[in-house]
C-alpha cells in the first residue's frame, strides 16, 4: 500500500483554489511525474464489507466550465502546493492590464502562461498583437480601447486543452494501475494477498425470449436492372459466385462408388430411433419429403440417386443407432462408426458447388461425433458446416425460397448455430458466428407434416408443434453475452441474477410446466436433452466465480449455486418416468457429472448417489460417462481423506471449538472443505481445460512432465480409426477403464464416505450425547421428488403441452403452476437449510 510520504495525485493539473477575473485557464501544466501519486492508485480507502483496500483509480470527475466549482480531490487527500499553479477555473474578467498592483501580478502569471497572446481586439481586426506584461497593444492605444483578453474562444481553447491534460494523466494512471494489478495478482497465488480484483464488466445485453433476429440493412430491389441480371448470371461465371437464390443447380461429376445399403428392416428401426429421439431436437429434415427418398432409394433408384443424398442417408442413420433402444453389444458399438465412415466416402472433398444436404450431412456428423466423445473431431466438422452454412447464405434472410426449402435452410442455419455455441463453451474455444452478421428468421412452430408446398397448413384441434428447437434457441441466444460474461475475472451478483431471471423466462415462455424443478408432474426423459441446454449455461454461469482471483466469500457462493443447481438437476432426473439413457445425451451426461462433484463436496451424499446411478445408465450409450465416473472415483477417495484432514485441524483450532452445537461444527467443516484449493480444483473439473479461465495450469506451459510426451508412432503399426477406437472415444486405456471399479464400487465408496462414523470435530458440549452413525451433512432440501415411476397406465406430456411460443405462454405456464410457484434458480429451500454463503 503507499506510505503517506508519497505524494497525492490532485484532481486535475489545477490544484489552486483562488479564482480570477481573468476568463482564461492555462492548460499548459503537464501531469506530474508518476512517483508522484503512486500513492493514490492504492487509496487508503477500504472496500466496504472487505476490510480490503480497493483497487484501482477512481473515475475523474467530468471538467466543468462553471468557474465557482469547490476544489476536489479524488483520493481524499490535500491537494499540493499550489505556488507553482495558480490558474483557475475560466471566467469572465474586465479588468484592464492597468489595474490594481494585486490584480496586475495575478494577471501577469497568467499571461505568463497563455499560449495566445493576441487580445480580443488584435483577435477579431487579425492583427498582430504586441501586448505585454505591463502594457496594452499599440493597437488597442491607438484605438483609445480597453485591451483584454475575455473571449470565449479562449475560454474554448482552455477547456478542450485541460482534457487533454486529463486524459493523459488518467492513461498514465490505468498504466501504473496494471502493473500493480499484477503485481497483487503474483502475490495472491503464493497466498499473501486475499483480494478480489475489481471487475470490469461491459454493456450486456440479453436477447428478448422469442424475438426474432434484428434485421440488416440490405439493397433494395432494383426491377429495371433485369438485362444487367441476365447478362451478369453469363459472364459472372468463374469470375465471382452469384447468391445462393440465383445460382444455378449444376450437376456433380462426383461419382464415388455406391456402398451397399443395409436391411432395410434395420434402416427402419435406426430411422424410427433418429424421429423419435434426435429429430425433435434436431429436426433439419422435412421428415415427409426424406421418407418418400428413402422409399425411393429401396425401390430400385439405388444408382441414380446422388452422392450427396446417400450421405445424408448415412449420417442420419448413423445419429439414429446412437439413439437407438438396442441393447448395448459389440455391434452396436461399431455401427455408427461405420455408419459415419460409409457417409464420409460419399462427400466429394474437393466440393466447390455445396447444396443444403451438403450441408446437413455436416452438421449430422458434428452431432455424432460430440455424442461419441470425439469433440475435437466434431469442432473441425463444425468449422466446415458453418463455412458451407455461409456459403448458401443460410444466415442471411433473403431472397424468396419456395415454403419447404426456406423452412429447412431457417432450420438447418439455427441448428449449426447450437453446435457452435454449445461447442464453444464446452471446449472454452471462442465462437465461430458472432450474432450481428445473422438475420435469419426463426423456424416456424409447426411440425413437418403442416409444412407443405402451399403453405403451412394446421388443421383445426391438431397439435402443431412437438419439437423443441424453438426452445433450445430461446436459451442458447444468450450464449453470447454468457460468454462475453465469462470473459471477466469475476461475474458481479447482479449480473448473476440478470442472467438467472433471463433462464427463468426461458423456462416460462419455451418449456411446459412438468420441466420445472419444483413440478410434481412426471416426467419423459427425452425432456432433459432440450433441458441439458438451460442447465449447461446455468452451471457455467455459476462456476465462473470459482476462480482464486475471487474472494473467499464469492467463491463460497459459486459452490452455493452449483449445488442449488445440481439439487435442481436431481428432482428433474428423480422424477423421470422411464430409463434416462432413452434419449441421453453427451451435454446431459457431463452436466450430471459437474453436479455430482458439487453434492459430494458439500455433503449431499444421497443426492449424488442419484446422479451417479444416472450416469451409470447413460455409459451403456455415451463414450463419455466412463471417464465421469473414474473422476468421480477419485474424487471420492481425495474427499475421504480430505474431510478427515479437516476434521482433525479444526479440532486442534484455537479457541477450542467445544462450545459449538453439531450444527456449527458441519458450518466449519463444510466452510473449510470449500475453502480448500485443491478440492476447488478437482471441483471445477473441464473449467481447467479452457485456455483463458483455467488457473491450474497458469504459467506451466513449458513444465510438462517427461513422462506426459508421447513418443512417436512405431511407422509398422497401424493406427487404427478413431471412429472405431474405444480409447480414442473414452480418452482410457485398457487398464485406466478397469482399474477404477466400476460403478457399483463407486456408489460403495459413496455410500461409505457418508456412513462412515467420523467423529465430531471437537468434544460434545456438556450434558449432550455424542452423535454416532454418519457424519452429519446438511439437511436435504425441501424439494418434490418422487420414485421413478413405470411408463404403464402413465400418460407422459408431451413437449407442446404447454403454449410455449403465443404471446401468453408465460402467463398460462404461472397459472398452470401456481401464484405461489418458485422459479427456476430462485434458491427456495427450508428454513433450516445452511446457507454456504454466510457460515463465515
Amino acid at each position: 500500500m503507499a506510505a503517506p510520504s508519497h505524494y497525492p495525485y490532485p484532481r486535475s493539473p489545477n490544484p489552486s483554489t483562488r479564482s480570477f477575473d481573468s476568463s482564461s485557464v492555462s492548460s499548459a501544466t503537464s501531469p506530474r511525474p508518476s512517483s508522484q501519486y503512486l500513492g493514490g492508485i492504492m487509496g487508503s480507502s477500504a472496500r466496504p464489507g472487505t476490510g480490503m483496500p480497493s483497487l484501482g483509480a477512481q473515475s475523474l470527475p467530468p471538467v466543468h466550465a462553471n468557474p465557482g466549482y469547490p476544489p476536489y480531490n479524488t483520493y481524499g487527500r490535500e491537494p499540493l502546493p499550489s505556488a507553482e499553479s495558480v490558474s483557475s477555473t475560466p471566467g469572465p474578467s474586465h479588468t484592464h492590464l492597468g489595474g490594481p498592483s494585486g490584480v496586475g501580478s495575478q494577471k501577469r502569471a497568467y499571461r505568463q502562461r497563455r499560449k495566445d497572446p493576441s487580445c480580443d481586439a488584435c483577435r477579431e481586426r487579425k492583427v498582430k498583437c504586441d501586448a505585454t506584461e505591463t502594457t496594452s497593444c499599440s493597437e488597442c492605444s491607438s484605438r483609445n480601447v480597453k485591451c483584454q483578453f475575455t473571449k470565449e474562444t479562449n475560454r474554448r481553447m482552455s477547456s478542450i486543452k485541460q482534457v487533454q491534460d486529463l486524459e493523459k494523466q488518467m492513461n498514465q494512471v490505468k498504466q501504473e494501475n496494471s502493473t500493480l494489478r499484477r503485481k497483487l495478482e503474483l502475490e495472491g497465488r503464493d497466498g499473501s494477498v486475499d483480494m478480489e480484483m475489481e471487475v470490469d464488466e461491459g454493456p450486456l445485453q440479453l436477447p428478448p425470449t422469442g424475438a426474432e433476429p434484428k434485421k440488416i440493412d440490405r439493397p433494395h430491389p432494383m426491377p429495371e436492372l433485369a438485362r444487367a441480371r441476365s447478362s451478369m448470371r453469363n459472364v459472372s461465371k468463374g469470375v465471382y459466385k452469384l447468391p445462393a437464390l440465383y445460382r444455378p443447380t449444376g450437376g456433380s461429376s462426383f461419382d464415388p462408388p455406391r456402398p451397399e445399403l443395409p436391411n432395410r428392416h434395420i434402416a427402419e428401426q435406426l430411422l424410427h430411433s433418429y424421429y423419435r429421439l434426435a429429430h425433435p431436437m434436431y429436426p433439419i429434415l422435412h421428415w415427409p419429403t426424406f421418407q418418400h427418398a428413402v422409399d425411393e432409394l429401396y425401390s430400385g433408384q439405388f444408382a441414380q440417386t446422388p452422392p450427396s443424398v446417400l450421405s445424408l442417408f448415412f449420417a442420419v442413420l448413423a445419429v439414429g443407432s446412437l439413439f437407438t433402444t438396442e441393447a448395448p453389444s459389440s455391434s452396436a458399438f461399431y455401427r455408427p462408426a461405420d455408419l459415419l465412415e460409409t457417409s464420409r466416402r460419399l462427400i466429394d472433398p474437393w466440393n466447390n458447388d455445396f447444396d443444403l444436404d451438403a450441408a446437413r450431412t455436416i452438421a449430422l456428423t458434428t452431432i455424432c461425433l460430440n455424442e461419441m466423445n470425439l469433440k475435437s473431431a466434431a469442432w473441425v466438422a463444425l468449422g466446415q458446416a458453418v463455412r458451407i452454412g455461409q456459403d448458401l447464405g443460410l444466415y442471411a434472410e433473403a431472397g424468396s425460397w419456395p415454403v419447404i426449402e426456406g423452412e429447412m435452410r431457417r432450420r438447418v442455419w439455427w441448428v449449426i448455430y447450437i453446435l457452435d455455441r454449445i461447442l464453444s463453451s464446452e471446449l472454452g474455444h471462442p465462437a465461430l458466428i458472432r450474432d450481428e452478421d445473422c438475420d435469419v428468421a426463426l423456424p416456424a412452430g409447426v411440425d413437418d407434416q403442416f409444412i407443405q408446398a402451399n403453405g403451412m397448413q394446421v388443421p383445426p384441434g391438431s397439435q402443431p408443434l412437438t419439437h423443441s428447437l424453438l426452445a433450445v434457441i430461446h436459451v442458447v441466444r444468450c450464449y453470447t453475452p454468457l460468454l462475453q460474461a465469462l470473459a471477466a475475472r469475476m461475474i458481479s451478483h447482479q449480473r448473476t441474477q440478470l442472467f438467472e431471471s433471463h433462464f427463468r423466462q426461458c423456462l416460462e415462455y419455451s418449456f411446459p410446466q412438468q420441466c420445472h424443478p419444483r413440478s410434481p408432474l412426471p416426467l419423459a426423459p427425452h425432456f432433459l436433452g432440450p433441458l441439458a441446454h438451460l442447465l449447461h449455461a446455468r452451471m457455467l454461469l455459476n462456476r465462473h466465480n470459482l476462480s482464486p482471483r475471487c474472494r473467499m466469500d464469492t467463491r463460497l457462493n459459486a459452490v452455493e449455486g452449483c449445488t442449488m443447481l445440481a439439487l435442481d438437476t436431481v428432482a428433474l432426473i428423480q422424477r423421470s418416468s422411464a430409463a434416462l439413457d432413452e434419449g441421453a445425451t453427451a451435454l446431459l451426461a457431463t452436466h450430471i457429472f459437474r453436479c455430482a462433484l458439487f453434492l459430494l463436496l458439500t455433503g449431499y451424499f444421497e443426492q449424488a448417489m442419484t446422479s451417479i446411478r444416472a450416469l451409470a445408465s447413460i455409459s451403456t450409450r455415451r463414450d463419455v460417462a466412463v471417464p465421469c465416473g473414474r473422476y468421480l472415483s477419485f474424487f471420492v477417495s481425495v474427499l475421504g481423506s480430505k474431510r478427515v484432514e479437516h476434521a482433525d485441524y479444526i479440532r486442534n483450532m484455537r479457541p477450542p471449538p467445544s462450545a459449538r452445537s453439531i450444527q456449527d461444527q458441519q458450518a466449519v467443516l463444510l466452510q473449510s472443505l470449500t475453502s480448500d484449493e485443491e478440492l476447488l480444483s478437482y471441483v471445477s473439473a473441464d473449467l481447467q481445460a479452457c485456455i483463458d479461465r483455467a488457473w491450474l495450469w497458469a504459467g506451466l506451459e513449458r513444465e510438462a512432465a517427461p513422462e506426459q510426451r508421447q513418443p512417436p508412432p512405431n511407422p509398422s503399426t497401424p493406427i487404427p480409426n478413431s471412429l472405431y477406437s474405444s480409447e480414442a472415444r473414452s480418452g482410457l486405456t485398457v487398464d485406466e477403464t478397469r482399474e477404477w471399479g466400476g460403478w457399483a464400487r463407486l456408489e460403495s465408496a459413496v455410500r461409505a464416505l457418508a456412513t462412515e462414523g467420523t467423529p465430531v470435530v471437537g468434544p460434545a458440549m456438556a450434558g449432550s450425547t455424542p452423535p454416532t452413525g454418519a457424519w452429519p451433512t446438511l439437511p436435504p432440501p425441501q424439494i418434490k421428488s418422487e420414485p421413478p415411476q413405470a411408463t404403464s397406465g402413465i400418460d407422459i406430456p408431451r413437449l407442446s403441452d404447454a403454449p410455449r411460443y403465443a404471446t401468453d405462454a408465460a402467463r398460462t405456464a404461472r397459472e398452470g403452476s401456481g401464484a405461489d410457484s418458485p422459479a427456476v434458480g430462485d434458491g427456495r429451500r427450508s428454513t433450516n437449510r445452511l446457507s454456504i454463503a454466510n457460515i463465515i
